[in-house]
């Protein structure tokens, strides 16, 4: 029975995409910035699988003897968010990026959602989620006004603390904002912020949630599901569907995630798993953290072997990413960058899959994998992959 997983490194880039200029990124590079920064990474069954191979990396081999296919994937899709990348992986291009709000909201979307939840509204500006909570959690608390917020990604976010605001009321809030929210309004994701703590030691909780919009044409997850492939997520993934196609179990940390990645790895018979460590981006790139980052990378490089023994004959495992996010620019966004492209499997040929036009390549791959018909706007590299 055929097994394929895509595990998404999240936020781990690899380089520049060739129109990073039109989104301000260019000299963004998640990986080789870092590695500059710190003198070199030390990821040894990465670079075993051929990461090395993919570009210059500081302090990382170019493998002869690589344990497996590598290569890059390139943007097509206009965006640089975690929806937008997850969709192209799974065969769905976007035309036009999902609207930003650099100046917050305008006053009539902030009115018509604090008279649709009962409760008003402050902040309404471009912040990092840690900055806001500390800035106006003591006055959230006192009013019981929601604490809305934005970045540079297409996002309207809602902060409040879970002993002001009981968590079902926030997500209730969350859904409703989401069916306001639509052109030219229409933001890729709501997302709830709950936090806790008391004032001066504020601290945000796992609780999280993301509401996006549905894909606006056929993914492969529901290629899949058409055809009775089962399919199983990790991390966030059925929120970046709005739950189409997908079930996944929320996980509160890359370890968490990495411990669900191998109990599929170890008793699932078939299917697609489709997983999303998010701590590189959420943790560490949004805040700089060079060194949580890193710390991070090393995290997952150890349990990889764990991962790959695991591996039965009909199996593909995919490691990428959806954007990145470089840690050491000034910006603590998203950057519009080409990104990893490892694949390990018995079957798996060792050689270089090139820079690929599209992410959408992956999932067509994976679709012939099962032989599916569907290639959404990819083109399969199965033929390069396997004997």
């Amino acid at each position: 029975m055929k097994r394929a997983a895509i595990l998404i490194l999240d936020g781990v880039g690899v380089g520049g995409a060739p129109d990073a200029a039109e989104y301000g990124d260019v000299g963004s590079d998640t990986l080789g910035n870092l590695a500059r920064a710190l003198g070199g990474l030390s990821l040894p069954n990465l670079e075993r699988r051929g990461l090395g191979n993919i570009r210059d990396i500081p302090g990382l081999r170019r493998r002869g003897d690589a344990a497996g296919a590598w290569g890059s994937l390139r943007p097509a899709s206009a965006g640089k968010d975690s929806t937008t990348g997850h969709w192209e992986i799974a065969g769905v291009h976007l035309e036009r990026a999902f609207p930003t709000f650099p100046r917050g909201f305008p006053a009539a979307v902030i009115s018509s959602f604090a008279k649709a939840t009962g409760r008003g509204v402050i902040a309404n500006e471009v912040a990092s989620g840690t900055d806001i909570i500390n800035r106006f959690g003591e006055e959230h608390q006192k009013s019981g006004s929601w604490i809305v917020y934005t970045s540079a990604d297409s996002v309207f976010q809602i902060a409040a603390h879970e002993a002001t605001v009981p968590l079902d009321e926030l997500y209730r809030a969350c859904a409703i904002a989401r069916e306001m929210l639509r052109p030219p309004h229409d933001v890729s994701r709501v997302i709830a912020r709950p936090f806790a703590g008391v004032p001066g030691a504020y601290a945000r909780t796992p609780n999280r949630r993301d509401y996006s919009l549905a894909p606006p044409s056929e993914t492969l997850l529901d290629a899949l599901e058409k055809n009775r492939i089962l399919r199983a997520g990790v991390g966030k993934v059925d929120d970046l569907f709005a739950g189409r196609g997908i079930t996944a179990k929320h996980t509160v940390s890359n370890a968490e995630g990495i411990r669900e990645i191998k109990d599929w790895l170890s008793h699932a018979e078939s299917g697609l798993l489709f997983a999303n460590l998010v701590d590189f981006d959420q943790m560490y790139g949004h805040r700089n953290d060079v060194a949580g980052f890193n710390g991070a990378l090393r995290e997952f490089d150890a349990a990889l072997p764990s991962l790959t023994t695991r591996l039965k004959e009909d199996d593909l495992l995919f490691i990428t990413a959806d954007h990145g996010n470089d840690p050491t620019t000034p910006s603590t966004d998203h950057s519009r960058e080409c990104v990893p492209l490892l694949v390990s499997g018995p079957r798996v040929v060792p050689g270089n899959l090139g820079e690929r036009e599209t992410f959408s390549d992956l999932g067509a791959t994976v679709a012939e994998w099962f032989g599916l018909s569907f290639r959404g706007r990819g083109k399969s590299f199965l033929s390069e992959l396997v004997v």
